[in-house]
């Protein structure tokens, strides 16, 4: 079996010990940049030098915004009166018309979309929209966590010198509470409100550059979503590292990024295989 087969094996399983296997391998000198293993050592440093800044998805990436929403739309469910619908059933509802309301013109906040979006799914299902509906909602938001392992490695990512940037479709006052539970390791943060614009528009990945006073070329963005974040990575032709964390989101068939795991946590052992740290 070849490097690249392995990788590719390793990548299909989606499991954490195949990524540890291929970090450990490389890290013992086991592939080398030769003819032999070229195409190995390429899909392992993403071709470039080391960034100043990483660039992160908040929701979904780092925070648990699967488990978050649930809860938040499970709590204003359980202010109907009738027999309700499936919290599940309404969050897909709720997400489709959340990404149509965040392409449409002009820009909107985040609050007013997820309003809108909010109000639309339940009145689709026949359910009584309040006002107080998007205040649980947007609230539910900014308490939602971090996965378990994302502050130790936000903190080990600092240590290996690099600058940390989230870029975030939200207001600035939503993804507050969510970057307080950071453990300080945060730099930057640039959201929808300050470019207004949303992803996958390439606006707000410029807005961040030129805040960050880079080049895409000095950054790596480290995300969840392929529908948002990997469309403007693939448009943009920026680096990145795709954080599958097995929610069922397909990837694009149209694009691969430059490396997947699983978890936040084996992002700084890749970069120490590849000598970034």
């Amino acid at each position: 079996m070849t490097a690249t087969h392995l990788i590719e094996v390793s990548c299909g399983l989606r499991a954490p010990n195949a990524y540890v296997l291929i970090l450990n391998l490389v890290r013992e000198g086991c592939f080398h940049c030769d003819e032999e293993h070229s195409e190995m050592k390429a899909n392992l440093t993403s071709v470039g030098h080391k960034p100043e800044w990483l660039t992160f998805d908040c929701y979904g990436t780092l925070i648990q915004w699967d488990e978050g929403l649930l809860a938040a739309v499970t709590t204003i469910l359980s202010k109907q009166r009738k027999e309700t619908v499936d919290a599940k059933d309404l969050i897909h509802i709720y997400d489709k018309y959340e990404h149509e309301r965040e392409q449409s013109k002009p820009h909107k906040s985040f609050s007013t979309v997820a309003g809108q979006a909010l109000r639309m799914a339940m009145e689709q299902f026949g359910l009584a929209y309040a006002s107080s509906d998007i205040e649980l909602l947007t609230s539910g938001i900014s308490r939602m966590p971090p996965f378990p392992e994302v502050v130790e490695a936000l903190g080990e990512l600092r240590t290996q010198g690099f600058r940390l940037c989230i870029i975030s479709n939200t207001d600035d006052d939503v993804i507050a509470g969510n970057v307080a539970q950071m453990g300080g390791h945060i730099d930057r943060v640039i959201t929808a409100q300050q470019a207004q614009a949303y992803k996958p528009s390439s606006r707000i990945f410029e807005y961040a550059l030129n805040a960050l006073g880079t080049t895409k070329n000095g950054i790596v963005h480290i995300c969840a979503s392929p529908h948002l974040d990997l469309v403007a990575a693939r448009d943009m032709k920026f680096r990145c590292i795709w954080i599958d964390r097995g929610t069922g989101r397909k990837p694009l068939p149209d694009y691969v990024p430059n490396a997947v795991f699983p978890t936040l946590d084996l992002v700084p052992a890749y970069f120490r295989s590849i000598g970034w740290a």
